[in-house]
């Protein structure tokens, strides 16, 4: 599991039935560097993920990745790779 900040909303354009009723959001993996600052920026290569959470744009998520994404929607086959899992409230980053 990884920590990202929401930077936006992807919209599909044919739709993907698997996708019907989820929303896509664009993800910036933070960086330990950009974590311990406490800036607010990520510093990775953005990516996208399913989020049933609701995360807002700049919001801070974790988010897991690979075929561990796709478990919350067993038995269905959905093609996923990243899943919000969980929206941060608070870090507190110890020396």
């Amino acid at each position: 599991m990884r920590l990202g900040v929401v930077r936006g909303h992807v919209v599909l354009n044919p739709a993907v039935a698997a996708f019907h009723g989820k929303t896509l959001v664009v993800l910036e993996p933070v960086t330990m560097e950009n974590l311990r600052a406490g800036n607010g920026l990520g510093g990775g290569k953005s990516l996208v993920a399913i989020d049933e959470l609701g995360a807002a744009k700049g919001q801070m998520v974790a988010f897991t990745e690979g075929r561990e994404a796709a478990n919350p929607f067993w038995p269905n086959a959905v093609p996923v790779d990243a899943y919000c899992s969980l929206i941060v409230d608070s870090i507190n980053i110890q020396p």
